[in-house]
């Protein structure tokens, strides 16, 4: 019996195949779950399994590993070293095998008419007739080559050999279909299980295929279950001993978990971690993911935790990517022949000399004709001669902008390589919708297509029409569209149907579209290397990128996918290539505790009164000891992870701690003198130690005016902004340099102090900055500083970059002021003065400000600004078109002084050193003195590494059980569970049944009396305020609206509130950061909604998108439909929620499956 047949215990086979491009060396372990992207692949074998009641039925992991949908998320193909590429030889050759014999059974059995009538028959008729093959014969008529003829292509190689895998684990010991075994295939996003479900089900048949989510139920019972995963985990809780009733793991031989990095995902990867803990070992696991970075670390966690596993991994992609990139003027190749570096062409020089070449090309023709009837000695392929000098951040990004594109001229690149139909990620709805509108004008389908797009849509409009996006009609008749979560689902839904038939050439879609939905395209295009977040502007990942990459290539249609970069005035190739070539990110755990996960695994008893009996406690069943519960817990991927790597990582760490001690002491300045003395004669010592003495003396005295110098400054600073400010708004320039070291210079038009605006927003983000007025922690170092400084106080101000950047910043960061600056004066009378109109620009940002340089005297804050702010930042002139003699910092008297001051000291310093480099023992001194340089650096490399491996140990030390310590307490002193006799309270018993984010709060709520007098519209508005968290109005648009809820609403939520204040304090005691949601803001759309307001008449000039809307609606409906199902609640209440969420269940929202 080979290792694969230990899968039968409990296996996890994870395909993956990190091969978008080549990663590092560590990644080509990579797992990687291939899944083409012809759907077929993944439903077929499931077919087999539903239908066929055979064991083979069990198969569904080949369809899981060829699972269409997750093609998208494809990873980098590696250099390996010399010892990985044997074994990927080994591993290449065994496959070729495999499939060389495959080819050689079909050649000699198949006569050329048995194949013609294969290529005449479809996919399902090939699954029906296999699986009556199976029903005749038996289930070993089945192999590998058997499910691959289901396929109109020759599946990989990988996915042969999962399919053994697959054979070796399953026939023979488990359970058949015929039995009614069942499988439950897992999925992270709603929209993908429901995908999945329609998929399957045109598969399978309707009667064999069945989906639970939080709010559809359909065919429950079915042998194949899609759901997502927060569904499989409580019925895990359940197969654990758990307090919910009901039971789900009947006859269940396989679970599949798609997406399984998700584990790795923050606020949702605990759930993934606790499938994989509490899944029964007879249970068959398959996990897939094509973005795993470290797949023998989490395989060798599975093996731990659940038992035998076999990892099946791929480092090839089906259809090879090309990487690109656009510019205003032309479509590159991002990468050099050999795939290794960026394209020569696409560095700034070159773009330059190419910017350059264009301008002049279109100032003259005769310098044209000249240039190329004599030679040209700015050759586009002779860039040696350029100047070497490193460029500016100004003339980055003067070249950066001059090359940005717009959205019609790299569609027109595309069309004109055949590039299309191409996904557009662009990460912010407005944006989406704002190219779609864009490219109206452009027609990309031809008259038929149109037809087509025309008939589908009058189709739709008239099963949904409340569902119709209105302001995407147009742009839909010319072949492009836009998908994100500011749409209904139903139109998204419609968007994927018409972009697979092919009748739209361009969907602009946000990054959600790269999670699992199978909307493959031939070319993927990325807008940008970052996107906005809560906290600001933040950098796309390796992974994130490769995601998006993944959706490129379609199977069986395409012989390359293509993956289109587009330079933006921040990013170029350079920063593309970076990112590219970084790598994965590898998984780490993300497992934290809830109070559903306390509750569950430590409730043992609850109270139960009984007709015959008295009022007592009656024990039901034995509950989890601590120490029962911390052996759980602590089975997390964190705690496999640190026990493998924390060890060697603190030895590590130790270790260079030692060596910092060590080499520290030996630059002391006791070491260095001891070192001194030894070497130098005692003349020569004597003499140098006396010049040092001076020389620290004289420096002292250079710091002290420089920090006068400084102070002087500040003071002129203020006083001409101040002036400067009352007719003009005058150019500055600020200087600073970033944590890498880099100095910037950024010319800015000064809007004035932050102080003088009283915009509510705008004080609001100010506050959030963590300190605007400047401390400086009393040190000996810094004592004379505070004393310079402390009648000065600098303040803060506000500036628009050149680069159409919002600055917050002191007096510290201003290099120069000028004269000249952008008149304060309005455009045509009654107009708002300039000043003013840019004061309302920067109190609509929604961004957040982030820190990009700090000092004693204050910080440098950064915020980008918006396309209303651009054209300002466009009048910003560059630097060297200012001159010096501009610069009002030269009128002050007084900074003049002090800076004479400081550079006459400055000049005494350097004079004594070169009387210190004249003297007899210098040269000996002189080896010590670089030694200890050398010895310094090399401890400030050895910091940085211990500061990294410190971080590495932060993120791997598993904090599981601290937390879960924690929640304890609450729970314990809520009265939710008694530790001491583990008796589980009414309140409890309601919280560890039901799913959120804070199930202690929302039971605390539904058990509330003061619900019961509330109607059935009432309770739903209620409840919207408790899962309304993320839901947002549109920034942008200001005279629209949205209903206020009833008074009866915000009666019961004012009195809901007391509570929330009181389970935060209790929360806060113990440590616990978990959110009490409960925000009345939404809660009278949500009671409109359930008062029978038609769509039209709700989304009548509201300040919410559909999508926004829709999802409100959704999670309303999700915890009313809980509310019935719950443990000791009011029948009233039940009552209520079951009519509310019924009325509320209705088109355009209600969840339209099939």
């Amino acid at each position: 019996m080979n290792s694969t047949l230990s899968i039968l215990s409990s296996p996890c086979v994870s395909k993956f195949y990190p091969s978008l491009f080549p990663p590092p060396p560590q990644t080509l372990g990579f797992y990687h779950l291939q899944k083409p992207k012809p759907k077929p692949r993944s439903f077929n074998s499931f077919r087999l399994l539903s239908l066929s009641n055979s064991p083979n039925s069990l198969i569904p992991v080949d369809s899981q590993l060829s699972d269409a949908d997750n093609d998208d998320d494809e990873e980098y193909e590696d250099d390996e070293d010399e010892e990985e590429d044997e074994a990927a030889d080994e591993y290449d050759d065994m496959l070729e095998a495999i499939e060389d014999e495959a080819e050689i059974e079909i050649s000699v059995d198949a006569s050329s008419s048995e194949v013609s009538n294969w290529r005449e028959e479809s996919k399902w008729q090939r699954v029906e007739k296999l699986c009556n093959e199976v029903k005749e014969f038996g289930n070993e008529i089945i192999d590998a080559n058997e499910l691959a003829s289901i396929y109109d292509f020759r599946i990989d190689k990988f996915q042969r050999l999962a399919i053994a895998a697959l054979f070796e684990g399953i026939i023979g010991g488990v359970a058949t279909v015929a039995r009614g075994r069942r499988i439950f295939y897992t999925t992270p996003l709603k929209a993908l299980s429901n995908q999945k479900f329609r998929d399957f089900r045109e598969t399978f048949g309707d009667e064999n295929v069945g989906l639970l989510t939080g709010d559809s139920a359909i065919n429950k019972d079915a042998q194949v279950l899609i759901m997502t995963t927060e569904i499989l985990r409580n019925m895990l809780y359940q197969s654990i001993g758990m307090v919910s009733s009901g039971s789900g793991l009947f006859h269940v031989d396989v679970i599949v978990l798609d997406e399984v990095h998700f584990l790795s995902d923050i606020s949702r990867g605990t759930v993934w971690e606790e499938i994989i803990i509490y899944c029964p070992k007879e249970v068959q696991l398959i996990c897939l993911s094509a973005t795993v970075k470290n797949p023998d670390e989490l395989s060798g966690w599975i093996r731990e935790v659940h038992g035998e596993t076999e990892l099946v991994t791929s480092s090839r992609r089906p259809v090879p990517l090309t990487w690109h990139f656009s510019t205003r003027h032309s479509l590159y190749p991002l990468l050099d022949e050999k795939g290794k570096h960026i394209n020569r062409k696409l560095s700034l020089n070159y773009l330059q000399l190419s910017a350059s070449r264009v301008k002049s090309y279109k100032d003259g023709g005769s310098r044209r004709r000249n240039s190329r009837k004599h030679g040209s000695n700015t050759s586009f392929d002779n860039i040696g001669n350029m100047s070497e000098e490193p460029l500016s951040k100004n003339d980055i990004s003067r070249i950066r902008r001059s090359q940005v594109p717009q959205v019609v001229d790299t569609l027109a690149q595309l069309k004109a390589r055949d590039m299309l139909p191409a996904i557009w990620f662009i990460f912010n709805r407005r944006g989406c919708d704002a190219a779609v509108q864009y490219l109206e004008g452009c027609r990309l389908l031809d008259e038929c297509e149109a037809s087509e797009v025309e008939l589908a849509l009058k189709r739709f409009s008239v099963q949904n029409p409340d569902a119709v996006r209105e302001i995407a009609v147009k742009g839909l008749l010319r072949g492009v569209a836009a998908h994100h979560a500011g749409c209904l689902p139903l139109w998204k839904s419609f968007i994927e149907e018409l972009f697979q038939r092919g009748l739209i050439k361009v969907v602009f879609a946000t990054e959600t579209l790269a999670a699992g939905i199978n909307m493959p395209a031939r070319t993927a295009v990325i807008s940008s290397l970052s996107r906005r977040s809560s906290s600001g502007r933040i950098p796309l990942s390796p992974n994130e990128l490769l995601q998006m990459a993944g959706r490129a290539g379609r199977r069986g249609i395409d012989e390359r996918g293509h993956v289109v970069m587009v330079q933006t005035s921040n990013e170029g190739a350079e920063e593309c290539c970076k990112l590219l070539f970084a790598g994965l990110e590898p998984l780490v755990s993300q497992f934290t505790a809830s109070y559903g996960m306390v509750l569950n695994l430590l409730a043992g008893a609850k109270i139960t009164r009984r007709s015959n009996e008295s009022d007592e406690t009656k024990v039901l069943k034995a509950g989890r000891t601590l120490k029962e519960a911390r052996k759980l817990v602590e089975k997390s991927f964190g705690t496999y992870i640190g026990s493998n790597v924390m060890l060697a990582s603190k030895e590590e760490l130790a270790r260079i701690q030692k060596e910092i001690e060590m080499l520290t002491s030996e630059t002391s300045d006791d070491a260095i003198d001891r070192k001194s003395r030894k070497i130098l004669s005692d003349g020569a010592y004597k003499e140098i130690a006396i010049l040092q003495q001076q020389l620290r003396e004289e420096k002292r005295l250079r710091t002290e005016l420089r920090r006068k110098m400084e102070t002087k400054r500040l003071n002129a600073l203020k006083i001409l902004l101040k002036e400067l400010g009352n007719d003009r708004l005058p150019f500055l320039c600020l200087k600073y340099k970033d944590s890498e070291g880099v100095e910037h210079s950024v010319p800015a038009v000064y809007l004035g102090n932050a102080d003088s605006f009283d915009g509510s927003k705008f004080k609001n983000m100010v506050s959030d900055i963590d300190s605007l007025v400047p401390t400086v922690a009393l040190t000996e170092s810094n004592v004379s500083a505070v004393e310079t400084h402390k009648d000065v106080g600098p303040s803060y101000h506000v500036a628009l970059g050149s680069d159409n950047s919002w600055y917050l910043f002191t007096e510290k960061w201003i290099k120069t002021v000028y004269r000249t600056g952008l008149p304060n004066v309005a455009l045509a009378l009654g107009d708002d003065l300039p000043h003013e109109v840019m004061w309302m620009l920067i109190d609509r940002e929604e961004k957040q400000w982030e820190k990009v340089a700090e000092s004693e005297l204050g910080g440098l804050w950064f915020m980008e600004g918006s396309l209303e702010t651009w054209s300002w930042s466009l009048n910003v002139p560059v630097l060297n078109s200012l001159s010096e003699s501009d610069e009002v910092l030269h009128m002050s008297q007084d900074y003049h002084d002090a800076v004479e001051s400081y550079k006459d000291q400055r000049n005494k310093v350097a004079r004594l050193k070169k009387t210190i480099a004249r003297t007899e023992g210098f040269k000996e001194y002189k080896r010590i003195i670089d030694w200890k340089n050398f010895t310094e650096d090399k401890i400030k490399r050895l910091k940085m590494r211990s500061n990294r491996l410190s971080e590495r140990l932060q993120e791997i030390e598993p904090s599981g059980w601290k937390e879960f310590i924690k929640i304890s307490n609450v729970v314990h002193e809520s009265r939710a569970l008694d530790f001491n006799t583990q008796i589980i309270f009414p309140l409890g018993e309601t919280a560890a049944a039901i799913r959120g984010e804070n199930e202690l709060w929302l039971a605390m709520v539904l058990r509330s009396r003061i619900l019961l007098d509330l109607k059935p519209g009432q309770l739903a508005a209620v409840c919207a305020s408790l899962v309304s968290e993320g839901i947002k109005v549109r920034a942008w648009e200001n005279n629209n609206y949205i209903y206020e809820p009833s008074s009866a609403v915000i009666n019961v939520i004012n009195i809901l509130n007391e509570q929330r204040s009181n389970l935060s304090k209790l929360q806060e005691k113990h440590g616990v950061e978990i959110t009490c949601c409960l925000d009345s803001q939404f809660s009278g759309m949500v009671e409109a909604w359930a008062a029978g307001l038609t769509w039209k008449e709700m989304m009548m000039d509201c300040a919410m998108d559909d999508g926004d809307l829709a999802r409100l609606l959704r999670r309303t409906i999700d915890i009313l439909a809980q509310i019935p199902k719950l443990p000791d609640i009011d029948p009233i209440l039940q009552s209520n929620a079951k009519t509310a969420s019924s009325i509320m269940d209705r088109p355009p929202i209600s969840e339209l499956t099939g």
